[in-house]
């Protein structure tokens, strides 16, 4: 390394004093000399470098910490490539890391560096649960997938996520959210216990462990046992019990890994698997989870076409009303017709298409082409269009509706749109306030599938909502299903104190229509009354039900 110059190279000597030199003069001198005792005091290493590159004058911090590395031969190099500016950051032979600036003078450039090391180890801990972060994770999983001792018998990553985490954040604030957080991670660290292991919180309510050293896949499942057991007790916060579970997807590795990111991706598909078996589970990764993932991955490139190739279409299922005799309106349903895959059921596609967000430029198309077709219905019959809670996150979604019954004409009393209770359990307020917006401007909204969520009853009470549809597994069950029966009727009986019509879904022959009827449900749905129909063939059937003898109850 360039020695240092001395001192008295740098600092002229003080010249000899004038006579008739002033007090500002001498204030001047003394100002000069406690900057240049400042400067050498300072905690950060810093340090003057001429323009030949010569250590002209190192603080004592930067002399302490540089004067045996090749520290100043790299800084002048990147300085002199960059007309004296530039930054890098320099690990020494210690392990101990520094973030380098250099900054042009009139004559040289003045060097800056400030340790890193306790900042970096910083920048791998969560800040709210102390845990550590994503960062600290994927290095350590890079480490263990590059070690090859590392055996898939030996090491398993377990991702945890939270179930309804969201629905409480939502519901009870988030400081009340990252209260539960952080007593989420101190269960997760008592199941852990003092192994090895590695406790990481990837984001929101996603948590991961590496395992290590022990037997596979026998140490995996019995701590993913103790984690669902950990974490499913209920919570006491803000004067409130919280019920939480968790769900858990667990990879042994390397497992033909090649990178982080594709046991994170395996973990993650294990986890989907778990949730879709219920709360509280736990699932290994298996290779046809991949395989069902890639299949996926095909589907949401060909929905992303559909619309392009024209390819959906809508179908309309009539409303009948009891009391009137008469049909009132239409659900419009959506089908697809690949021209790869023929036929594709909603069943099918719906799910992908709400998890790619595919769903929000598709519901578009069915709300528009919906509100185009259904003006030339006679009559004011409404037409129902299904919303995912996916469309109902979209901020503009009431521009949409606006825009979807400008373009059509249609009469916004005669549209009614269809939401489950997911739409309000993703965002129980935003959700609420963007009905009632809705409802501001004429448009009916009905709550579908009711009697399958868990606190359907909670909802009514939220919303005035216009129609209840009650889900068809209660109609279609066994007639002398006395719960049934009653659930059927409570329904019927709550909803007409509250003023909203209720209609039974699915019905199919004569005595499931009397039984709902003599339950007093307003209205029916179901292939007995027809079965769903293209839009130009709505005309004739309301022609020949006009010309028939309704439906005798």
């Amino acid at each position: 390394m360039v020695m240092a110059a001395n001192v008295s190279q740098i600092v002229p000597a003080k010249p000899p004093a004038r006579e008739g030199s002033n007090d500002s003069g001498r204030r001047s001198d003394r100002a000069a000399e406690l900057a240049l005792s400042a400067f050498m005091s300072m905690a950060r290493a810093v340090a003057i470098v001429g323009p030949d590159g010569k250590l002209l004058l190192p603080n004592l911090a930067f002399d302490k910490l540089f004067r045996d590395s090749d520290l100043l031969d790299r800084i002048n190099r990147d300085a002199s490539r960059n007309d004296g500016k530039s930054d890098c950051r320099i690990t020494l032979s210690d392990g101990s890391t520094f973030w380098v600036e250099t900054i042009p003078m009139e004559d040289g450039w003045l060097v800056s560096a400030y340790n890193m090391t306790e900042r970096s180890a910083k920048e791998r801990i969560d800040t709210l649960t102390k845990l550590g972060n994503r960062l600290m994770f994927q290095e350590r999983l890079s480490e263990l997938l590059a070690d090859p001792d590392v055996a898939a018998e030996s090491a398993a990553v377990l991702m945890i996520e939270l179930d309804r985490f969201k629905a409480i954040n939502e519901s009870l604030g988030r400081k009340v959210g990252g209260e539960l957080l952080c007593l989420v991670a101190e269960r997760i660290r008592s199941a852990v216990g003092r192994g090895g292991e590695l406790v990481a919180r990837l984001g929101g309510d996603k948590f991961c462990i590496i395992q290590t050293g022990q037997p596979q896949p026998k140490s995996a499942a019995a701590l993913a046992s103790r984690l669902v057991d950990a974490i499913g007790p209920a919570y006491l916060l803000d004067a409130q019990l919280i019920d939480l579970a968790a769900n858990v997807g667990i990879v042994l590795f390397p497992a033909g890994a090649a990178c982080s990111e594709q046991v994170l991706n395996s973990a993650e598909l294990a986890l989907r698997r778990a949730k879709s078996d219920g709360q509280g589970t736990y699932r290994f990764f298996e290779k046809a989870m991949d395989e069902k993932m890639q299949y996926r991955r095909g589907l949401e490139l060909d929905l992303r076409r559909a619309l392009a190739l024209g390819e959906f279409s809508l179908v309309y299922q009539p409303q009948f009303n009891l009391g009137l005799k008469n049909v009132t309106g239409f659900e419009a349903l959506l089908r697809w017709q690949s021209s790869t895959r023929g036929a594709v059921s909603p069943v099918e596609f719906i799910p992908v298409a709400e998890d790619s967000g595919i769903i929000n430029s598709i519901g578009e198309w069915v709300l528009r082409t919906a509100c185009r077709e259904a003006v030339a219905w006679s009559g004011d019959r409404t037409v129902s269009v299904n919303v995912s809670a996916v469309q109902f996150a979209n901020p503009n979604f009431v521009a949409t509706v606006l825009s979807a019954l400008g373009e059509s004409g249609l009469d916004p009393r005669r549209l009614e749109l269809e939401i489950t209770e997911s739409v309000l359990l993703a965002s129980r307020h935003t959700a609420i306030a963007m009905l009632q917006n809705l409802r501001g401007i004429g448009v009916r909204v009905s709550l579908d599938d009711f009697g399958t969520g868990y606190a359907s009853l909670g909802y009514l009470r939220s919303f005035p909502f216009d129609k209840i549809k009650i889900d068809q597994s209660f109609v279609r069950g066994n007639p002398n299903d006395a719960v049934n029966q009653a659930f059927v009727r409570t329904i019927a009986s709550l909803g007409h104190s509250l003023g909203m019509a209720t209609v039974a879904e699915g019905v199919e022959t004569e005595e499931q229509m009397a039984r709902v009827a003599c339950e007093g449900c307003t209205d029916v749905q179901g292939y007995l009354i027809s079965r769903p129909m293209p839009p130009e063939q709505i005309d004739s059937f309301l022609l020949s039900r006009s010309e028939s003898q309704p439906l005798v109850l």
